[in-house]
């Protein structure tokens, strides 16, 4: 197989990776739109989804790279591609952070509710669940404290994401002025090869015109001997 058409292949699997990626940070998402609770398997998907976003990030990459090493015509189009799978990485991030937030406030208000309920009731359930409200105070306290972490993840995620795309934007710089060089380097040595050629002809003529002006000589000097000769 061709270097070219191995580079196509890989790309090609590459894409069909990052849309298996991007299907199933979806479901997640949607788990977590859907999720009422505990907050254990809230974190479960979380660790899940991160796990994920850290998998589609790397096949993101690599397929940078090989859109970078691709020597065919459309490597500026594996290369806006590859910055709308990126642009997708940011929108799918921003959509599980949404997920997280609001189903972190739906865990929040049932606690409260379960709290109020508590309250409301009469003295010897509340005598014999005092424990239990107490439990159910730290817990909602964790759910916020564990909001706060999740936005403050999400956010550094985003951050670097968003470094990423600057990063690309030079890189595509660096390609384009690296390829307009060598487009220039090119044309310079095209245009040396053309003086090279020209040079040579023009040595031969002068290799003929020596011997034609070699010939004349020896065939004057022959006249003048013979002359003299007879």
């Amino acid at each position: 197989m061709k270097m070219s058409e191995q580079n196509n292949y890989l790309i090609s699997q590459h894409r069909q990776l990052i849309v298996n990626s991007n299907l199933s940070i979806k479901a997640i998402v949607q788990d977590i739109y859907e999720c009422s609770g505990p907050l254990e398997v809230l974190y479960e998907l979380n660790n899940e989804g991160r796990a994920k976003f850290a998998v589609l990030k790397k096949q993101v990459d690599e397929m940078e790279v090989l859109a970078q090493e691709s020597t065919s015509d459309d490597r500026a189009e594996m290369l806006d591609e590859v910055k709308n799978h990126r642009e997708q990485y940011s929108s799918t991030l921003a959509a599980f952070r949404k997920a997280n937030v609001s189903c972190m406030l739906r865990i929040e208000k049932s606690n409260k509710e379960e709290l109020l309920k508590a309250t409301n009731e009469d003295g010897s359930v509340r005598q014999r669940q005092k424990k239990d409200k107490s439990g159910i105070v730290k817990m909602s306290s964790n759910v916020t404290e564990q909001l706060r972490s999740i936005s403050r993840h999400l956010a550094e995620t985003t951050q670097r994401s968003c470094d990423t795309l600057e990063t690309l934007a030079n890189s595509s710089s660096n390609v384009t002025a690296a390829q307009e060089e060598l487009q220039s380097t090119g044309s310079v040595i095209q245009h040396s090869h053309k003086l090279l050629d020209k040079y040579g002809r023009r040595e031969f003529s002068d290799k003929i015109i020596l011997i034609f002006a070699f010939l004349f000589f020896l065939g004057c000097v022959g006249y003048i001997i013979l002359k003299r000769t007879f």
